[in-house]
């Protein structure tokens, strides 16, 4: 009971009027006969949208098919293969510790022949013989066979639903399979939302929007980074001698998924609407604790599972890697973005595709921030340690130059490959000595590409404390591999002792943050982009909110969010609360620009900064980000020309500019803001014709041969970059006026005790969601893998109903 009235102030949200006008539940639609296309009043849409949105990803059918049978072929070729290795290969034999009669006489150890690989291979029959004679290896064939029948009918499920998007694509939307990769998604799209009004899929709305699909296509992704944006799920971990680390793998996440979304005992229904017993607060104690029993049950079959798992991960490690580790030892030194970091870079709304390119421009600069930072101590040791195993590798080498029989003597190939990994691995600790140290503008080129940053982290980018807390978003590809060893056996632990006692804010955050938009049906309601309901009054949504700490969105996800989708699709009409807030955005960026420098002289130091941020050239998006960055405080630059003004400022003018120079278009609606088909310049933000011609130099004339949808996705993505940036200026700016001088991280389990001991928290504090000062965080596939591993789960029924249903 206590615990009831701990959480009962807790109302949920109410649906969004614009979204659900009075009586469209009851809606109904005049429905042609005589159509016979299998995506006429589709049941389930958003397993229609996302196979769509799978497909145009992985490009094509071809593709696709042969991908799902190279899978199972490589499923097998690893059962099988180990079992050859296990049961079938003399290894005695093979490393010569024991004689081998050729000729029928012994002739002695010393006049032997050679040995060679049939000599080490069993004969058939008595390799048989030992593979039955083993209980657990029939066992585990078994095991394997039944997997790979299972994996057999998901793929041949999964091509008949491929080839019945094909045909979608060549007949409702008029793309032939050859021109497909000429096409961006946001054409796609276009496409789908045309057929809408033409040929209805969805029944209740006559007309989709870019958010309706976006809701559909990421509907429970929206739910992940919601969860990961508010600090609910359990990826903290304190571990003795290391501190706190964050441990977040791709069988974690799947776990998590499963307890949550798409499994048996899930929270959900169906694919598009939460069971209605968990929008009900009465029942919120009985729900928590039916919660926690799945969870614990969940875990136990983790654990009773756990020895196939991690040999399955084991024997995949090895024949994934061993290969690049002895071609490519430095490989294991390089970094990649890490599950968690996908997760808490994340917008709202943000497609994989999109995200993928986003963090890929933003790789160089935090690998470059990353290795800035040097131990003098360790760039000692290290050139000493190369210095030494180069000298033995060398006479090796020359050694077996001289006569190669040098290899036949033992272990020689061990030790070249080792002192080749200690070469390698001590060169990653010596620094670069034409490497010029400018944290401060590295780390600011990283914000522009990733949005978002603690707020600590500003001014404090020399330090190594800045550096431990970036390497959880950017980690060493070997951390990630480990975590990914260590997944089966850590997993069951964390959903047992760490999941479990978070049951009750679970159910709370379903509750609370669920909100049914008629045609979509139930989304998290972050995923509104709402001001009012969730935004931050840190984050220049001061007077357009009513959200209190509880509901508010950390880091400014709910603004950067809004700006990011609306600038990648420019076409949407955004509600008049998100109106409100991007008008205001725009009177404060022209109010800016007036104490800002000239465009044009920022656009002269554009090189500058790209010679320091970039390996190649910079083309002409990347001048209008350059022009600011090269702003923003290069030790000893020369300011004879520029006045010094702040980067929000510098950022200001520099959108400024591609407002004032804007041409309209007549006969267009909405186009991308940085090109020149833009309506007037009051639908518009920021748009720029003859500023983007203007600062175009003969090396970015390649730009010209590029299709108008990849040059409008580069601008989009430079005028992000230039909004993100100017946010976080505003964001800084407004907190170092702020009463409180601390930031504060509150989880949501605090924030729920404080409101129900009555604590009043002050609107001048800041909540920011900070990762901890350590650790190591990982995931075990790349991001294509990880999209299979979704799209696996959507084409599991390939053949549509066409009956209509309430949230279709």
């Amino acid at each position: 009971m206590a615990g009831f009235e701990t959480y009962q102030e807790y109302q949920r949200i109410e649906d969004y009027d614009e979204d659900s006008p009075p009586g469209e539940e009851d809606l109904l639609i005049h429905v042609p006969e005589g159509r016979g296309d299998p995506w006429h009043h589709i049941k389930n849409l958003d397993n229609f949208f996302t196979r769509i949105y799978h497909f145009h990803q992985k490009n094509g059918f071809a593709c696709m098919v042969l991908s799902e049978f190279f899978e199972l072929v490589q499923f097998l070729f690893v059962v099988t293969f180990t079992t050859f290795l296990f049961n079938c290969v003399e290894y005695d034999v093979l490393f010569a510790n024991r004689v081998v009669n050729h000729t029928g006489q012994s002739l002695g150890p010393l006049d032997r022949n050679k040995v060679t690989l049939p000599d080490a291979i069993l004969p058939s029959e008595q390799c048989t013989e030992r593979i039955q004679g083993n209980s657990w290896i029939i066992f585990l064939l078994i095991m394997a066979a039944i997997f790979w029948l299972y994996r057999l009918v998901k793929v041949i499920c999964n091509v008949l639903s491929y080839w019945e998007i094909r045909q979608f694509y060549k007949k409702a939307l008029k793309i032939q399979m050859d021109e497909l990769c000429n096409f961006s998604w946001q054409e796609v799209q276009g496409r789908l939302i045309h057929l809408q009004r033409e040929q209805p899929m969805c029944v209740q709305k006559r007309e989709l929007s870019e958010l309706d699909i976006h809701h559909r296509i990421l509907r429970f992704k929206n739910y992940t980074v919601a969860m990961i944006n508010k600090s609910l799920l359990p990826v903290r971990l304190r571990v003795p001698f290391f501190g706190d680390m964050i441990f977040l793998t791709q069988g974690l996440k799947y776990n998590f998924e499963l307890i949550l979304f798409w499994g048996p005992l899930s929270l959900f229904q169906n694919k598009w609407s939460l069971h209605p017993k968990y929008k009900r607060a009465a029942n919120r104690q009985e729900l928590a604790m039916q919660l926690s029993r799945v969870i614990l049950l969940t875990g136990l079959v983790n654990l009773l599972l756990c020895p196939f798992v991690l040999v399955w991960q084991v024997l995949y490690a090895f024949f994934s890697y061993a290969e690049v580790i002895k071609r490519e030892p430095g490989s294991l030194g390089a970094r990649r973005w890490s599950l968690y970091g996908r997760l808490y870079l994340r917008h709202f709304n943000e497609l994989d595709h999109e995200l993928q390119g986003r963090l890929g421009r933003g790789y160089k600069p935090a690998a470059k921030y990353m290795n800035a930072f040097v131990s003098p101590l360790l760039a000692v040791l290290a050139r000493n340690v190369a210095f030494f195993s180069g000298s033995v590798l060398a006479v090796l080498i020359a050694l077996t130059v001289y006569d190669e029989d040098v290899l036949t003597v033992q272990h020689i190939l061990t030790a070249i490959t080792v002192l080749g990994v200690v070469i390698t691995i001590s060169r990653s600790f010596i620094p670069d000595e034409h490497m010029v140290w400018c944290p401060e503008q590295l780390l600011q080129c990283v914000l522009a590409h990733i949005h978002y940053m603690p707020d600590h982290w500003k001014g404090n980018a020399n330090k190594s404390e800045t550096r431990d807390e970036m390497a959880q978003l950017f980690q060493y590809k070997a951390v990630f591999i480990l975590e990914e060893l260590l997944s089966p056996i850590i997993t069951p632990f964390i959903l047992i002792f760490h999941l479990r006692s978070k049951s009750s804010e679970i159910i709370d955050f379903f509750r609370n943050f669920t909100v049914d938009v008629a045609g979509v049906g139930d989304i998290c309601s972050f995923a509104q982009m709402d001001i009012r309901r969730h935004g931050n009054p840190q984050w220049m949504s001061e007077g357009q909110t009513e959200a209190s700490v509880y509901q508010q969105a950390e880091n400014g996800k709910t603004e950067l969010s809004l700006m990011h989708f609306t600038i990648k699709n420019p076409r949407w009409e955004p509600p008049q609360e998100s109106s409100v807030f991007i008008s205001n955005l725009k009177e404060k960026v022209n109010q800016d620009a007036q104490t800002g420098p000239s465009p044009q002289l920022l656009l002269s130091e554009a090189p500058l900064c790209s010679s320091l941020l970039s390996d190649e050239s910079a083309m002409a998006p990347d001048n209008l980000l350059a022009s600011v960055l090269a702003h923003s405080g290069l030790p000893g630059r020369n300011r004879r020309f520029v006045p010094p003004s702040s980067t929000a400022s510098a950022a200001a003018s520099v959108l400024a500019s591609l407002s004032s120079s804007h041409q309209p278009h007549a006969g267009r609606s909405r186009s991308h803001t940085l090109l020149p088909s833009r309506q007037s310049q009051d639908d518009t933000m920021y748009c720029s014709d003859r500023t983007v011609g203007d600062r175009m130099s003969a090396s970015d004339s390649r730009l010209l041969s590029q299709s108008y949808s990849g040059l409008a996705s580069e601008f989009a993505s430079a005028e992000m970059s230039l909004h993100a940036i100017y946010m976080h200026e505003v964001h800084q700016q407004k907190t170092q006026h702020a009463s409180g001088p601390f930031q504060v991280s509150v989880p949501m389990r605090e924030l729920s005790t404080n409101r129900a001991q009555g604590l009043q928290i002050q609107s001048t504090q800041t909540v920011a969601l900070v990762p901890p000062a350590s650790g190591r965080l990982g995931g075990w596939a790349e991001e294509e893998e990880e999209e299979h591993a979704d799209e696996e789960e959507i084409n599991t029924n390939p053949v549509q109903d066409q009956t209509s249903r309430g949230s279709s």
